[in-house]
């Protein structure tokens, strides 16, 4: 474990507040990163600087050493921070930004060079980026799934539909006709019978398109596993397979025939994509240019 510059802010900021919720508003993240912060710097260390009362922390006889060691440095450091903010035309703030690997290449891998700021991405499960986004490691999700952390606010920008894709060199003429007489019991036994694809990662898109047309989830392994589902598409592009893709991603294919979109489900089945972001936070600005990207990406493409 490592000495981190932000548990120092975080800490002074309680000290001279003294409660988390002040501390947590001067810094502008949630009170549980401030929490986060100050429980990392006590590991590190090794005592407690605060008693915790019920309206106010008290720091401890460590706490009060501390400050004093680092009261007068870390103001030193705020007011050069400041100064060169101020006088460098170059100064680039930095903005990161979780959501899945997919919808990074589809929407701003394109204009990364473009981006008058530094821009940090992460990758990986939507509950984990609405913990970083509340704890201020993170000042922007995109998700189709909404928390309850009371500090986020979740904006609604567009929608995903789920379908059932295959390669374009698939027999797919009995499984076609099974849909239109909607023999979903036959439908499934057939689908079974297929070679399928899906991602180490991610299974969640068949499991939810398998119990929400059959009511179960599906008692079958992919036969292929590849990394992600821009993977997925390419390996069934011109090919045999099956997979189960969000629509946004696999329209460039479906367009120029590379695969064929076999089946929107017995009911057809959409996410909202929302931007989750802090209620407070200092990169309004940069945040506003990034989710404008993604509206004019996201502008309406409805498969027929």
């Amino acid at each position: 474990m490592q000495w981190n510059l932000e548990w120092i802010r975080t800490f002074k900021s309680i000290y001279e507040t003294g409660t988390l919720s002040g501390a947590a508003k001067v810094l502008f993240i949630s009170q549980p990163g401030v929490s986060l912060h100050l429980n990392s710097l006590e590991a590190y260390v090794g005592y407690k600087l605060f008693d915790r009362s019920p309206r106010r922390m008290i720091p401890t006889e460590k706490g009060k050493i501390l400050y004093n060691c680092i009261a007068q440095p870390l103001e030193k450091l705020e007011t050069v921070e400041q100064h060169f903010h101020k006088r460098s035309q170059q100064q680039r703030v930095t903005i990161s930004v979780g959501m899945c690997f997919e919808t990074f290449q589809y929407t701003l891998e394109e204009h990364i060079a473009e981006l008058p700021f530094n821009l940090i991405l992460k990758f990986g499960l939507y509950p984990q980026m609405q913990s970083d986004l509340d704890n201020g490691l993170l000042d922007m999700i995109v998700t189709p799934q909404k928390g309850n952390q009371k500090n986020l606010l979740y904006e609604p920008f567009s929608k995903e539909r789920i379908i059932l894709v295959a390669g374009s060199k698939t027999d797919t003429l009995e499984l076609t006709s099974l849909i239109e007489k909607g023999d979903n019991s036959k439908i499934q036994n057939l689908l079974k019978q297929q070679l399928w694809y899906g991602t180490a990662g991610d299974m969640e898109h068949l499991k939810d398109f398998w119990l929400r047309n059959f009511n179960k989830h599906p008692d079958f392994s992919p036969n292929y596993i590849v990394p992600n589902i821009s993977s997925i598409i390419r390996c069934l592009s011109y090919n045999k397979g099956l997979a189960v893709v969000p629509d946004f991603l696999c329209r460039q294919a479906l367009s120029t025939g590379a695969i064929n979109l076999i089946w929107k489900g017995s009911e057809p089945w959409e996410n909202t994509l929302y931007f989750g972001t802090r209620k407070k936070t200092i990169y309004q600005k940069e945040l506003q240019q990034l989710q404008n990207l993604f509206k004019q990406k996201w502008e309406p493409e409805i498969l027929p």
